[in-house]
């Protein structure tokens, strides 16, 4: 067996000075040697996005013992897929992203920045996590989070995650003292009900701006990520990459086509 320490990669989808960011590389470091590549600013909702069209522009912003840090100018995905392609010293380990600012359950798994650099990460064959706490302000306290990753962090190491599958980890906004354990949960079935509010500029140009709110199809059930969420559970969800309905194959077999 290797002597070597874990090597791990690291991102997020809120820009490089992010709370969230210095968050996870406090508890990262105990484990092993980090490589951190996040983006000038933030990039939430960018899901999956990739850059094609704009040079990727890279600028080392740390060079310590056992951390690297660099920033560029892309997407979180751009983050993770030039971090292994032109900046990592050896296959990482582990990958993680986050802390984000803000929830990632339910159908955000869709939109989210930060859940989009976990998912490249694990289609880079890496156990890769995607953290992320309730509370959207820059100056959130990451306490709860921190203390739980920790845990989280060697389980995966120790035990490695299935192939194709990254995980996606929730976080309450309380205190340590009032969550109630974790939770392995599903995705809950919503939706983002998105409203666009029309405006018009200082020259009589109309603009929309996105607003809107989540709609929980179902809230009373108990095994999904949104329940434990509103009742003080950590919420961890196993994310598939392969995205295809078996079931509907089946019936789709038996159509006149």
């Amino acid at each position: 067996m290797s002597n070597k320490k874990p090597y791990i990669l690291i991102s997020n989808d809120d820009g490089y000075q992010a709370k969230g960011l210095a968050a996870i590389i406090s508890v990262a470091k105990n484990f092993g040697k980090l490589i951190v590549v996040s983006s000038e600013r933030g990039e939430s909702g960018m899901s999956h996005a990739i850059t094609m069209k704009t040079p990727l522009r890279v600028r080392k912003i740390k060079d310590e013992e056992n951390l690297s840090f660099y920033v560029i100018n892309g997407t979180p995905a751009d983050c993770v897929k030039i971090g292994m392609n032109q900046l990592v010293e050896r296959k990482p380990d582990l990958v993680l992203t986050g802390v984000n600012h803000g929830s990632n359950a339910s159908i955000s798994v869709v939109y989210s920045g930060t859940l989009g650099a976990a998912r490249e990460g694990c289609l880079q064959q890496i156990p890769s996590i995607g953290f992320s706490l309730l509370n959207h302000d820059k100056d959130a306290d990451f306490s709860t989070v921190t203390h739980f990753m920790s845990k989280i962090i060697e389980q995966t190491l120790a035990n490695g995650l299935e192939d194709q599958t990254f995980l996606n980890v929730n976080v309450p906004d309380i205190s340590i003292n009032e969550v109630k354990g974790v939770k392995i949960c599903r995705q809950t079935k919503g939706v983002w009900k998105e409203e666009y509010i029309k405006r018009t500029d200082p020259n009589g140009g109309d603009y929309y701006w996105l607003t809107g709110a989540f709609d929980n199809f179902e809230p009373k059930v108990e095994d999904t990520d949104e329940w434990a969420l509103a009742n003080n559970y950590i919420a961890i969800v196993p994310i598939q990459i392969d995205g295809t309905s078996y079931a509907e194959m089946d019936n789709i077999k038996n159509w006149n086509l």
